[in-house]
Parts: C-alpha cells; sequence; structure tokens
C-alpha cells in the first residue's frame, strides 16, 4: 500500500510539474513525461522502482490511449480518405517493416524480432505531429493530409501488431497455432462486439444518459471501457485491443463527443504514467558506453523515414516540395512504437542489447522533430528547391479565371461561411471570386459552375492574381487571425481604401485586426449572442426600431456593451487564447483595502490593461464609473480584462 500511494503521489507531481514546464516551453507533455522517467527511474535518482505493479497501472494509459483512436475511427472519413489512408499510409507501414526487418535480420537479428523492430519503426508521432501542425495552420495543406492519412494508418495498424507480436514470442513450433488461434478469437471477439453489442450498447447509454446524471454516465463509461479491456484480455489478446473495440463503437452514436471530454482527463494523467515508465526502461549509463550505436539508430530514423516516406509521397503524385514537407512531419519515432516496444521487452522478444538503443533512439528522434517541423520551410527550400514554379501555376490559373472582372468582391474562403455568402452575392447580381486552399472542396464544386479558385488568400501574389486591383471589397471567411492579417497587411499596401471584411470567433482580435485595416471585424460569439439578445427583446414586446438602435450602438462601439465574461468550468480553454481573452472579474471592497477613498484615476488600472465597467454600492449598479469616481468601502468593482492583468489589478485594488 505504501509504495502504491508513494507511486501516485509521485505521478501526481511529476504531472503537475512535467505539464508546466511542456507549456512554458510549447513542448509536447509526453516528451516531458519520458525525460522525467529517465530521471527518476531505477538507472538515475531511483525515486521509482521498475516494478510490475507500475508498469500494469501504466498500461491503463495505452487503454484509454487506444479508446481514444477508437472514437476517431470513421468508416465514412476513412472512405473519403481512401487512397491517402490504404494507399501511402498502408505502403509507409509495409515498406518501413520489410526495410527495417531485412536490414536487421542481415545484422544477426532473428527474424521474428526483426518483423517486431520494423512494426516499431513504421510509428510516428500522433501528439506531437498534430500538436505542431495545428500551431502552423498546416492540417489542411496537401502535406498535412498527407501525413495524417498516414497516421491514422498507424493507429490501425497497431491493432493487429498487438496481436502478432506474442505469438512472434512464442516457440517456433507453436508459433503458427499460436497466430491461427489469435487471429480466430480476434475476429470471433470483433465480430460479436460489432453485431451485438452495438444492439446492446446503444440502448444502454440511452438509459444511462436518460437519468442526466455526470456521475453514473462518467462510471458507465470506465465500466464499459474497462469491461471490454478486460474480455479481449481474459480471450488471450490484450487490453488496448478492447480498448479500441470499445472507442470504435461508441464512435458511431451520438455520445461520441461527451465521452471524449469524459475519458481525456483519465487518457492524460495515465497516458503521462505510461511514459514515465518507458523512460524509467532507459539506463542512460548502457547509452553512453554505446553512443555511437545510438547516434546512428537516429541517423536512420530520421534520415530513412525521410527518404522512404519523400520518396513514396512523390510515387502517389505529390509535387517534390509537398513529398519533403510530409517526409519531414513523419521522420520520428511514435507513441506506439513505445507500446510495441514495451510489450516485446517484456515478451523478450527483443534483449536488453537492443532495446537500450533503440529506445533511446526514439526518444532523441521525438525530441529533434519540432526542430524538424518548425523549419520545414527552409529545409524545404534547401532540400527541393524553389516552389515558385508550382506557385506561378496556381496564380496563372487564378488570373485566367478573373480575368476580365471588375468590381467584384474577393471571398477569402469557401467553407460554410464563404458559401453562404457566395449565394447571397448571387441573388443580388453581384459578381465574385472565391479563393480557398483546401483541393478536395475545389474538386467538389468544380462542376457546379461556381467561380471557385484554387489559392491561398494570404499570399500577395494570390491576391494581385484575384484581381485585388479591381475589386470592390475582400470579405475573409474564415477566423485564422494570421492569414487574416497577412490580407489586411497586402490590402493595406496595395489598396488601402478597399473595405475588408474580417470574420473571427471571438472578441478577443477585434481591436487588432481594426488596427490593421478591417473596415468590419464580425464576431460569432457577439452577433450570436446579439441575434439571441434581439429575439428575445423583440417577445418582450421592446418595439423593432428600438431593438435595431440598440444593436447598431453595440456593433458602433465595436460590441463593447458585451466585452468580457465571467468565465466558468464549462467555457472550453482550448477554444480561447485564455491570457489575451478579456473577462470579467469582481473584487469586493473591504475594511482596509488600498483603493477605500481613492479615485480610480487615483488606482491607474489601465497601467495594467484593466478597466472597471461598472460599480455596484448598496445594490445600484453605476454603468459609466468616471475617472474621479471615489471607491467606498462595501463597494463591488467590476474589472475586464486578461486574466494576468487581473490577477495584479486585484492585488493593486485590495493591497496597493
Amino acid at each position: 500500500m505504501h509504495s502504491s500511494l508513494q507511486l501516485v503521489l509521485i505521478l501526481l507531481a511529476v504531472a503537475v510539474l512535467v505539464t508546466a514546464a511542456a507549456r512554458a516551453l510549447r513542448l509536447p507533455t509526453l516528451l516531458g513525461y519520458l525525460v522525467t522517467g529517465i530521471a527518476i527511474g531505477p538507472f538515475a535518482l531511483g525515486w521509482i522502482p521498475d516494478s510490475e505493479e507500475a508498469r500494469y497501472l501504466a498500461e491503463f494509459g495505452v487503454v484509454f490511449l487506444m479508446f481514444s483512436i477508437g472514437l476517431e475511427f470513421s468508416l465514412p472519413r476513412l472512405m473519403t480518405m481512401r487512397m491517402t489512408v490504404f494507399g501511402f499510409g498502408g505502403a509507409q507501414v509495409v515498406l518501413t517493416i520489410v526495410l527495417t526487418a531485412l536490414i536487421a535480420w542481415l545484422l544477426d537479428l532473428p527474424l521474428l524480432a526483426a518483423i517486431a523492430l520494423g512494426g516499431i519503426m513504421s510509428m510516428s508521432s500522433t501528439a506531437i505531429v498534430s500538436k505542431l501542425l495545428a500551431e502552423r495552420l498546416e492540417i489542411q495543406t496537401p502535406h498535412g493530409r498527407q501525413i495524417f492519412g498516414a497516421l491514422l494508418f498507424q493507429d490501425l495498424a497497431v491493432v493487429p501488431l498487438l496481436i502478432l507480436i506474442p505469438a512472434f514470442a512464442m516457440d517456433a513450433d507453436n508459433m503458427g497455432w499460436v497466430l491461427g488461434l489469435a487471429t480466430f478469437k480476434a475476429v470471433v471477439v470483433l465480430g460479436f462486439l460489432l453485431f451485438v453489442g452495438q444492439r446492446i450498447m446503444r440502448p444502454w447509454f440511452q438509459w444511462v444518459a436518460g437519468h442526466k446524471s455526470p456521475e453514473l454516465f462518467t462510471l458507465n463509461l470506465l465500466l464499459f471501457t474497462l469491461g471490454l479491456a478486460f474480455l479481449t484480455e481474459s480471450a488471450g489478446l490484450s487490453l488496448a485491443l478492447g480498448a479500441f473495440l470499445a472507442g470504435m463503437l461508441i464512435s458511431e452514436t451520438e455520445y461520441r463527443y461527451q465521452v471524449e471530454d469524459d475519458i481525456k482527463p483519465f487518457r492524460d494523467v495515465l497516458l503521462g504514467l505510461f511514459f514515465v515508465t518507458i523512460g524509467m526502461r532507459l539506463d542512460l549509463m548502457q547509452v553512453m558506453l554505446n553512443w555511437s550505436d545510438v547516434l546512428l539508430l537516429v541517423a536512420a530514423i530520421v534520415i530513412g523515414k525521410v527518404l522512404l516516406v519523400g520518396g513514396l509521397a512523390m510515387a502517389f503524385g505529390s509535387s517534390r516540395p509537398t513529398a519533403v514537407r510530409t517526409a519531414l512531419g513523419l521522420a520520428q519515432a511514435g507513441e506506439f512504437g513505445f507500446v510495441l516496444l514495451a510489450q516485446a521487452a517484456d515478451l523478450k522478444l527483443l534483449g536488453a542489447e537492443i532495446t537500450q538503443p533503440v529506445l533511446a533512439a526514439m526518444v532523441l528522434s521525438m525530441l529533434i522533430a519540432p526542430l524538424l517541423i518548425n523549419r520545414m520551410d527552409a529545409l524545404t527550400r534547401l532540400i527541393a528547391g524553389s516552389e515558385w514554379a508550382g506557385r506561378a501555376k496556381e496564380v496563372h490559373d487564378i488570373a485566367v479565371k478573373t480575368f476580365g472582372k471588375a468590381q467584384h468582391v474577393i471571398v477569402c474562403g469557401y467553407g460554410r461561411s464563404g458559401q453562404n455568402l457566395a449565394r447571397l452575392l448571387e441573388a443580388e447580381g453581384i459578381t465574385f471570386v472565391a479563393l480557398d486552399a483546401d483541393p478536395e472542396r475545389i474538386r467538389a464544386v468544380a462542376a457546379s459552375g461556381v467561380n471557385v479558385v484554387y489559392g491561398d488568400a494570404s499570399r500577395r501574389e494570390v491576391l494581385v492574381a484575384a484581381g485585388l486591383s479591381r475589386a470592390q471589397a475582400v470579405v475573409v471567411t474564415y477566423s485564422d487571425l494570421r492569414s487574416s492579417m497577412a490580407i489586411l497587411r497586402h490590402v493595406r499596401e496595395l489598396r488601402p481604401e478597399l473595405p475588408v471584411v474580417v470574420r473571427t470567433i471571438d472578441d478577443t482580435h477585434i481591436d487588432a485586426l481594426k488596427a490593421a485595416g478591417a473596415a468590419e471585424v464580425v464576431s460569432e460569439v457577439m452577433e450570436g449572442s446579439l441575434m439571441l439578445a434581439s429575439h428575445a427583446l423583440m417577445l418582450l414586446g421592446v418595439p423593432l426600431t428600438q431593438v435595431l438602435k440598440r444593436i447598431r450602438e453595440v456593433r458602433e462601439t465595436r460590441y463593447a456593451m458585451m466585452r468580457g465574461f465571467f468565465r466558468g468550468a464549462s467555457d472550453a480553454d482550448d477554444e480561447l487564447d485564455q491570457h489575451a481573452q478579456p473577462r470579467l472579474h469582481t473584487v469586493l471592497i473591504t475594511q482596509g483595502a488600498a483603493a477605500a477613498g481613492r479615485s480610480l484615476e487615483d488606482l491607474a488600472l489601465d497601467e495594467l490593461l484593466v478597466e472597471v465597467v461598472a460599480i455596484r454600492r448598496q445594490g445600484i449598479k453605476g454603468v459609466d464609473p468616471q475617472p474621479d469616481t471615489e471607491i467606498k468601502v462595501g463597494d463591488v468593482l467590476v474589472l475586464r480584462g486578461a486574466a494576468d492583468g487581473l490577477a495584479a489589478a486585484e492585488f493593486r485594488v485590495l493591497q496597493g
């Protein structure tokens, strides 16, 4: 009991420190967990012994990770990306396994162990790559879609590899029988769950959800996930396979997104423990003694994957620059590689003399990954040369489509908002040209005759080719601050008088976009709130003219009345920039507070980018406090600003 409690306490302390450090350094937390495991493991500080208890607890991290992968499993999505997933992704995994196994076998590794090593090396890091590409806004680019197609197939390939590796560890005489039995069990369990489990699970979840109890729903989710994992383990398969099947079953129901939110805390904490235990396996002394082998393996992983993936991407029709970007994005080991490596090591399929250098090389390749992806543009120019040939064709196609057009509207982005805008423009007889960087969408609308062309609207030459000099307006229909600011910069340089309308999610960047030259900034959150309020006011009997006047006032003041809000637990952290998003905060002026008896001007809260939007005094609310307003004991100040500024402002108001 004492060792279990010590293990949990160390895990929690590590999780807090690693998460904070990773966020500060803008690095994936799993790398922090790996490094921490190396530091506190039995080969370094020795805080946590490499025990069966710790490994079994860590395996639940893999269970919840596989459950999350199952939730992402979607047959319609796979069908739309089938060539990228099963063609490019399948070829990448198979060729990596074959080439790695061949090289390892030539270096005297047993054939089955060599194949297992090939499976380990075929994985890339979904966690690192998805985070970095999302930050670079490159998920929907050609190389982004190709990378995610390969990652999706790798996730699927883990399932058969988890069945194959234990069979490889058996005696050669029994291996065929064991492998056949495992495959038969997998087919039976999979068939039973898909055809019978789906019919039972949906009404069961509906019954649980009908009680409207979050606790009951979460408990049922854990029961379902761990129950299926136990079922597959009892059948001689793995815990992870059952969890994957559980996620796959739920992915086809209406509870998928609620389940994803509920499972995330368990997954992240236990997955952190798994990566800590992986780091604990690394013996730094062995690595130092075999440092040349480790560096050789790192080079083999990175350079080998760049060559293999780049060649495959070009074989599947990608341009040379896109192929290089795809290769750089996949040139590292992956978290599922650690899962397979741990399994192979526990089954004695791979000895410590192989496991230690391979584990070190995998960790180092993942540490290199952010450097390669963040310098992708420069490396692509170095390896593939200039991309101007492809860009010239793109610009030429746009110029041909827009030739002869004048007084038209340039619609940047042809997603849902862009398509709705286009319909209204057509209804009014206004000519437009839509630019979109999604080739799948371009192909989908090509037959309809809509004037949509492929092009990145944030590039100067694309806007020029779209007839910026002859346009009467530009509308940015997607919410992407970096791209919107680039468009505004180009328009300000080339046509400073041209009106630009920009869409944004909330009020975080309204002032910055206005300062950059936007004629209007349309906030989805604010406009939705305005429409909600206008309908409510009219139902309450407020005259239409008064409602329209109020809406006009709010818009003319850049939503000043509606800026900031009191944040609650239900507000998703990952949707908003918490440090930049304005919010509201109340401070009660108590006896002895530094602000008592002073004016708002004396406090100089504007230095902290915080303003007092209201004062409540004896139940009466002052909507528009003046600089000379004196603050009294018992007042409640309503402050508006960013999180850091509000904390400093509260300290100044109460402490001075």
